[in-house]
């Protein structure tokens, strides 16, 4: 019999027969590694459990415990959905595709017949768990692209032939489970049996393949873990991101609002929350004046040639806004770097003069398709703590720092934890290939000095350069990707940007492209989801509301509200003839911090006695106690 030799990560050899699998690779370590193992990596190709081995391999074993085998786990999880959907709704539905993705997986079926609403999840998990509990074999099969385009024709699966037709291969991969089949490369568990956690957590509307052009289909999300207690936190976490949605907050707190009558993705905000986002760009500049930036700021229209010197014509224009003014043609800004290098052209510069620090909260807009619009979190005008820094080659490294300084201190502030990863160059770029390493290494080279940890997120950086992606992690756990930081030799090289060096030469400086908050509107969706509405005191559009127990104490408490209202603490005055109980419920919903309750002891003492949101009662103080009260505790934060 032909023996085989299987290379394991350690660097151990072991001899099997020839047709030997994964599995028994596994057994032959222990029966309990046998049991977790679902697939394994042969010759770094994901290859499913059973599969066949016929020559000397490197083997690294897949278990349902790491991230591949959960990854793997949740895809079979999506194929066991699309065949339950399938069984109910038979030729009413087509298939299309179906990834795992963060915490979970989506299916996304065309429909007309029929639309999928939340009624309709718990008949989809009775029928998953029904073919789950026949522990049907999932099997891999191959064939021609003219045998499968045959068989999806015949079974109606129209879209399943347009995926087909696209592909370069000669011979497609399917898998079958009972009479269900699904073009994938797979690999995938060996059975449904081992799926028994699983719930369907929301629909929505998505495109075929992305475009607007296409059919709009159904798009099922739901998650799955590899046991029932692991499933059971997860939906609470669900249940509590759902609580804290800033989507539902902001209506519920009057911060702001979404109108189709204004348009898709643009915001409208309210009182509270415009002064919400004042005060969180006044803290922006003060932090930015403080680390030696200056403030400027740019036009929303740029010509159309500038978008084309820089780039972004070619490289982003899907992404812009266009129109023409006196047969002249311009674009909205996107970005604000293009302003920011006018500015600096303006004068020549000397090494003396360098590094310059341009900071704005610049307006931009973005055409980010309808279907990707998400509340605060994705819309179509914000504005960005967007700052460009220009520098010699040599300033680069501790400007770089300094930038990491600047994140690190603003997310303590609000109390955010982070990691980092470097995003390298994309397919879709511009610049030589000597200017991104130079650049990459640059970045790589401050995060590895201060010794912060970081991953490599490969293709994923700008059009003009690599950057570094700070992510930060809310109270739920969840990331956020806000600040960034991107190193450019390319648009300074295109706009000829110089600088005269100690050697009386012309030098071209680098480009450092930066935001702390990122878009502002995007950190407000964060930080609401973040407190939970509660916010700071330092940033709470209001930090007081006055609460008199009778009409008998309303001139005292409009002289206090006076008082108060001179001396910088934004209050309100809660005059309404109704009961205190009432009053100090309303403002525990509107998540005020503190409520001042005015009754005769307080107008004889010439007191107020404050109540903190969470219900704890304070002692009485003065208007000017608790005027110094409240800045001591707002100190805290900046």
């Amino acid at each position: 019999m032909t023996e085989i030799s299987i290379t394991l990560p350690d660097g151990a050899i072991k001899k099997f027969p020839a047709g030997s699998n994964a599995h028994d690779v596994a057994l032959s370590i222990s029966e309990g590694l046998a049991r977790q193992t679902v697939a394994a990596q042969v010759n770094d190709v994901l290859t499913d459990l059973y599969r066949p081995l016929s020559g000397d391999a490197k083997i690294e074993l897949i278990t349902l415990n790491s991230a591949a085998g959960l990854e793997i786990f949740r895809h079979s999880a999506a194929h066991l959905m699309a065949h339950a959907v399938k069984l109910l709704w038979g030729d009413e539905v087509q298939v299309t595709i179906g990834p795992a993705i963060k915490d979970g997986f989506y299916y996304d079926f065309f429909c007309e017949a029929h639309a999928f609403t939340p009624a309709d999840f718990e008949r989809i998990e009775a029928k998953m768990t029904e073919l789950a509990k026949a522990d049907l074999p999932i099997t891999r099969e191959e064939m021609g692209r003219d045998e499968a385009i045959k068989l999806f024709r015949t079974l109606g699966e129209h879209y399943k032939v347009e995926l087909i037709q696209d592909l370069p291969n000669a011979t497609v991969s399917l898998y079958r489970q009972g009479d269900f089949v699904d073009l994938c490369r797979g690999p995938h568990l060996p059975s449904t049996g081992k799926l028994k956690a699983f719930k369907l957590t929301s629909v929505a509307g998505a495109y075929w393949r992305g475009s607007e052009k296409n059919a709009m289909l159904q798009r099922l999300y739901a998650t799955a873990f590899t046991d029932k207690k692991e499933l059971r936190k997860h939906l609470d976490r669900l249940e509590e991101a759902r609580k804290r949605d800033h989507r539902k907050l902001g209506k519920e707190l009057d911060l702001f609002s979404f109108s189709e009558e204004a348009g898709a993705g643009l915001v409208i905000w309210h009182p509270k929350g415009a002064l919400l986002r004042t005060l969180l760009e006044d803290f922006e500049r003060r932090e930015h004046l403080k680390r030696g930036y200056d403030i400027v700021m740019g036009p929303q229209l740029l010509k159309t040639e500038l978008w084309k010197t820089s780039g972004h014509y070619d490289n982003y224009r899907e992404n812009m806004y266009f129109t023409e003014i006196d047969e002249q043609s311009y674009g909205v800004k996107p970005m604000n770097c293009l302003a920011h290098m006018l500015i600096y052209k303006t004068h020549t510069r000397s090494y003396r003069d360098l590094p310059l620090r341009y900071f704005e909260l610049g307006t931009v807009h973005r055409h980010e398709k309808s279907g990707v619009l998400h509340g605060l979190l994705r819309v179509r005008g914000f504005t960005q703590d967007d700052a460009h820094i220009l520098c010699t080659p040599e300033q680069l490294d501790g400007e770089i720092k300094g930038v990491l300084s600047f994140v690190r201190d603003v997310m303590a502030i609000f109390g955010f934890e982070y990691e980092m990863e470097i995003s390298t160059r994309p397919e879709k770029s511009i610049g030589s290939d000597e200017d991104w390493e130079r650049a990459t290494r640059a970045l790589q080279a401050a995060l590895d000095d201060t010794g912060l940890p970081y991953e490599i997120n490969a293709g994923d950086g700008a059009f003009y350069g690599p950057k570094i992606d700070v992510k930060l992690k809310d109270a739920l756990d969840r990331e956020w990707q806000c600040a960034t930081i991107q190193c450019d030799f390319t648009l300074p090289e295109r706009f000829d940007l110089t600088y005269i060096g100690s050697d009386g030469e012309k030098h071209r400086p680098v480009m450092l492209h930066r935001v702390i908050l990122g878009a502002v509107e995007r950190f407000i969706g964060v930080l609401i989801e973040h407190y939970v509405g509660s916010f700071p005191l330092w940033i709470s559009p209001v930090q007081a509301i006055i609460l008199n127990v009778t009409d008998d104490q309303a001139e005292y408490a409009k002289q206090v509200y006076n008082d108060l209202r001179a001396a910088g603490v934004r209050v309100r005055f809660d005059a309404r003839n109704e009961k205190l109980g009432f009053k100090i419920r309303e403002a525990q919903m509107e998540k005020v911090p503190y409520m001042l309750v005015i009754g005769n002891q307080e107008v004889a003492d010439g007191t107020i006695t404050p109540r903190h949101r969470s219900g704890e009662n304070l002692e009485p103080l003065t208007t000017d106690e608790f005027v110094r009260f409240v800045a001591d505790e707002c100190r805290q934060y900046h």
